[in-house]
Parts: C-alpha cells; structure tokens; sequence
C-alpha cells in the first residue's frame, strides 16, 4: 500500500464525515417539517434553518462519490453496482426531499402544500434510514466473488443488525436536526427542541448499546481491532453523554458539537474497521483491499494536486455561506 492510496482512503472518509456532520442536521430538521412543526408559519421558520444550506450540504456526498469513483475504482465499482437498489431509493428520497422545499414554497392550495411537506418529512426519514443500513450492511460483509461482483439477496441487506444500524443513524440525525434548531430559532421552536431530545437522547442511548453488541457479533471488527474499535465505540458514547449533558445544561453549542461529533465517530468507526479493506466479503478471501483496488499512482498524485489546490478556495466559500447565514430565526407567536 502506498502513502497516495493511503491518503485517498482517509480523505473519502473524511468527505463522509462531512456529509453526515453537515446532511445530518438537514435530514434531522427534514424529519421535523410534519412532526415538529404544528402551524404552516412554524413550518416555514423550520425550513428556512436549513434553506441556505441543505443543497450545499449535498455537495460532500457528490464529492464523495466522486473521489470514490476517482481513486478506487473497484471499490466504486463493487458498492454502487452490490447496493443499486438501495442506493437508488436513497436518490428517489434525496430527490423528492429537494424539491419539496421549492414545490410547497409555490403551492396555492394547503392539499399540496400539506402533501410536499410531507414529501420532505419522509423523504428525510428514508435518506438518513437507509444510509444507516447501506453502511452496516457492508460492513457485516456481503457475497463477493473473486472478481468483486457481489450476488446479494434481501437477507444480505435487510436483517437485524443493518435495521438497527439504520434506526441508529436516523435517531442521531433527528437529535442533530434538534440541537440545530435549537442554534437557529428562538422562542417555542427553540423551547420545543429542548423538550424533544431530553426524550429521544435515552432512546438514543439504548439504540447505541444495541448497535455496539450486534457490532461484536455480526462483524470482525473487534476480533481484528480491538483496541481502536473499543476506542471509537467509547468516543460515540462520550460524545453522546456530551450532547446530552448539553442538552440537560441548555448548553446550545455543546449539544450541536457532541451530535456531530457522534456521527462523525459512526464515520470512523466504519472506516477503522474496513482498513486495510474497502469492500469485505464474506470469504476474507475475495474482500477488495485498498492497494489493489485503486486507480494508477499517476492518477492518483495529480488528484491529491488538484485537490489541495481548489479544496482551500471551496472551504472559505463554504465557511463565509454559513456566516452570512449565522442570525437565528423568530419562532411564530403561536408556538410560543
């Protein structure tokens, strides 16, 4: 394995911790539009939190993929054409949640208006579920064969430890979404919040538990990796305990830090657990390594160039868009 190979392994994953810490908070509040929200002026001062952002948050995802296309191919390859299905409905979700924000801004009628409030409230629900499950199905290990074509059936995907894994990374997003809220709003909306995730952090407490103990039995994580993979699992629930604290404390920042930092650990720990693999397949034998799954080394140093030469001019972009952003929105007077 050589450094370059290295280097793009840990930059996809970073690029995957920014999407969850970033889409995160936009598939929590998403979830909120229709459960959250009671009046359709709560409803827009919701979505307006997330209305500068959410589309650019999308934009860690492309890139993601992206470099995953560039720089591992095989890997590329495997996972998009192993999980098309699921990876399908993740874009069908992602798709009608985006337009749902601009649809119901034009709606006349409250029939519409109701149903693409619904759209984003769902599609949300199903984005941030089914990513959940794409990643712990994966990472379980899936039927690949010796030329990295995965014959997988609907046991592969749906079973209990890849449900828990998404019902976890959902719950995380939706007391994300909260504690953004909490950061943008003041008022009811902001009071609300609160209320909500002194009920959902023990829920999510119980869910990390569950999703720690099948991850010791439905992978090789531990048995590969004990110490790091004891490690991250022990970070998740730190920040977690962090999160809730702030939660308890009304201490806005630290309940926003410790959620992403939560789902950042989630990043982590898949990526921890995958190295020096990309792919793992249930006969060890066929699973897709990083040294012989990427692209040329020539390939590889003139991406690592262009990257670090436009990544500096996109991040300052990215930063000044969310400062210009950065006032807290008015709850409407009847939430108060």
């Amino acid at each position: 394995m050589t450094s370059l190979q290295l280097l793009w392994f840990i930059l996809i994953g970073v690029l995957f911790s920014g999407f969850f810490f970033l889409e995160g908070f936009d598939f929590g509040v998403g979830m909120l539009v229709k459960s959250f929200a009671k009046t359709s002026d709560e409803r827009d001062v919701v979505i307006k939190t997330i209305g500068p952002h959410w589309d650019g948050n999308e934009v860690w995802l492309i890139t993601a993929g992206g470099a995953m296309f560039a720089s591992f191919p095989m890997w590329y390859a495997t996972l998009f054409s192993g999980f098309y299905l699921v990876l399908f409905l993740i874009l069908a979700a992602l798709i009608f949640r985006g337009v749902s924000f601009e649809f119901r801004a034009n709606m006349k009628t409250d029939t519409w208006r109701n149903f693409w409030e619904w759209a984003a409230t769902i599609g949300s629900f199903c984005a941030a579920f089914l990513f959940g499950m794409l990643f712990t199905a994966m990472i379980a290990g899936m039927p690949i064969d010796k030329n990295g074509d995965m014959t997988a059936h609907f046991g592969d995907y749906v079973n209990l430890f890849s449900i828990v894994g998404g019902v976890a990374v959902t719950v995380l997003c939706l007391v994300h979404g909260l504690n953004f809220m909490r950061l943008k709003t003041t008022g009811g909306l902001r009071d609300r919040a609160l209320a909500w995730n002194k009920i959902l952090y023990p829920v999510l407490f119980a869910g990390e538990v569950v999703f720690a103990i099948l991850l010791f039995f439905s992978t090789d994580f531990f048995a590969k990796k004990p110490v790091t993979t004891t490690a991250i699992v022990v970070a998740l629930v730190i920040f977690t305990v962090l999160a809730y604290w702030g939660v308890l404390g009304n201490h806005e920042w630290l309940s926003f830090i410790g959620s992403g930092l939560s789902l950042i650990s989630v990043v982590v720990l898949i990526f921890n657990g995958l190295f020096p693999r990309v792919m793992i397949a249930n006969n060890p034998a066929n699973s897709l390594l990083i040294k012989n799954s990427s692209n040329s080394p020539y390939t590889l140093h003139l991406m690592t160039i262009l990257t670090f030469s436009i990544l500096p001019i996109v991040l300052i972009y990215f930063i000044w868009s969310y400062w210009v952003f950065y006032k807290r929105l008015a709850s409407p007077k009847q939430s108060a």
